[in-house]
């Protein structure tokens, strides 16, 4: 018998491979696909079955390009009578070896949830673990507005807790996403599985009776990311053809790529983006968590993109995270090289940051409008009074968002200074010219620096 969790840190996702017999059924599948076929070989295993606990909305499953490498058996769940080779339906059954796989109807994150029962055959017929995918998380509960209206997925999903719960707490849980989600909430658990009985005692949502569990659920859920529907439909594919790794672009080709109107989005850090970038390029460090997240708040997955990288397997990872969410369009990976792009006569362009003490200085003389891109629920917990409060998900359309008049420096900050990279590239990107972004700490370390942070 052959369990084993794997994560993608970026979206905060977890899938599962579990084999026992020579085969081995994979569960919620990310896009990179490599590392299943790598552990597959090494545990001597064959994958023969591929299967979705649903229509992912975060991420492109790796469901249908696992099929087509390896012949698996994929299976995806529907909600209506539909029929076909590829679909599984509540009490079907995937066994392999002596492991058997039993779906259970949970609606509520989204209408066709399933999960996944897991039990050994040579002990017990009894369910020994859980794959919740997205309902029952670790220190939380799924969000239910993905799919349908925040209170009919809220009512379905209180319900469909009321099956899991059933199953006994010794019953080991094993969710589709862990925290750095956007498909749970602020309670979402870093930690990567636990017990029925361990979230019946700590999960306070699960204590509550329907009216109550819908209403806290749906008080605060986060914006609704604007590529949902892109990817569900991806998802939803039996065949089709997928994107192959982009080229190599220098000289005229890449010339060529931005006369075109491509979107760069250099993926290097930010004090290598600082000393010399492609002009109007936008910066999301590969090496930062939440790429593909900001990607898809950000960016439109219809426009061709040109990726810059320090280096080739930088670009590659890249490709990969951007692929994951729906950008299928990507012209081309450009290694960074500043000298080369000016002879190419490509127009360079250099970035400032400032680091806590300048901001605070600024901030004292009032010499400087502050954008602050933290979510809402950090903003209330702590924000200077008088800045811009502007999270990641609004800066799509930075022309629709009132800012400062242009005269003084913007600063950029949120609360380690990532996010603040990307959005004040993504200001200059709108025209805007005094930008800098905010280095080395964020809005929550102002306080040290003599500076009051206003609550809510």
């Amino acid at each position: 018998m052959f369990f084993r969790q794997v994560l993608y840190r970026d979206l905060g996702c977890a899938s599962y491979i579990l084999g026992d017999g020579g085969e081995a059924v994979i569960v919620d599948p990310r896009w990179d696909i490599d590392v299943y076929q790598e552990i597959a070989a090494t545990e001597c295993l064959r994958i023969t079955h591929v299967v979705d606990t649903h229509e992912h909305a975060d991420h492109v499953s790796g469901r249908l390009r696992l099929a087509q490498a390896t012949g698996a058996q994929p299976h995806r769940s529907v909600t209506d009578a539909e029929s076909m080779p590829d679909t599984i339906a509540p009490g079907d059954e995937i066994t392999v070896g002596a492991l058997c796989l039993t779906a259970v109807a949970t609606p509520g994150h989204r209408p066709e949830h399933l999960a996944f029962t897991v039990a050994d055959l040579t002990r017990s017929c009894e369910p020994w673990m859980l794959l919740s995918g997205d309902s029952l998380l670790v220190g939380d509960i799924a969000r239910p507005d993905l799919a349908v209206t925040a209170t009919e997925g809220a009512r379905a999903l209180h319900a469909s807790l009321r099956r899991l719960l059933a199953l006994g707490d010794h019953v080991e849980v094993w969710p589709a996403h862990i925290g750095g989600s956007l498909c749970g909430g602020a309670g979402l658990s870093g930690k990567t599985s636990s017990t029925v009985g361990f979230e019946r005692r700590h999960n306070h949502l699960l204590e509550l009776d329907e009216p109550q569990f819908v209403t806290g659920l749906t008080a605060s859920l986060p914006s609704r990311p604007p590529n949902i529907d892109r990817i569900v439909g991806l998802n939803r594919r039996t065949s089709g053809a997928l994107p192959a790794e982009p080229e190599s672009l220098d000289g005229s080709p890449l010339r060529r790529a931005l006369a075109d109107g491509a979107t760069v989005i250099d993926s290097r850090t930010p004090p290598e983006f600082d000393n010399g970038h492609i002009a109007g390029s936008i910066n999301l460090p590969v090496s930062s968590p939440g790429v593909g997240t900001r990607a898809g708040w950000a960016l439109d997955p219809s426009d061709p993109v040109v990726i810059v990288a320090a280096d080739a397997p930088a670009g590659r990872q890249m490709a990969s995270a951007l692929h994951a969410v729906g950008f299928w369009r990507l012209a081309g990976v450009c290694i960074a090289d500043p000298e080369a792009w000016r002879h190419a006569l490509i127009p360079v362009a250099r970035a400032d940051a400032w680091d806590l003490e300048q901001l605070a200085a600024g901030l004292r003389q009032e010499a400087v409008d502050l954008v602050d891109v933290r979510e809402p629920r950090e903003w209330t917990t702590g924000h200077i009074a008088g800045s811009h409060h502007v999270p990641l998900n609004r800066l799509r359309d930075v022309e629709s968002i009132v800012l400062p008049q242009p005269g003084r420096t913007t600063a950029v900050a949120c609360a380690a200074g990532v996010r603040a990279a990307f959005a004040a590239s993504l200001l200059r990107r709108a025209g805007r010219i005094d930008v800098v972004r905010v280095s080395g700490g964020g809005i929550p370390d102002l306080g040290a620096f003599g500076l009051e942070l206003a609550v809510g």
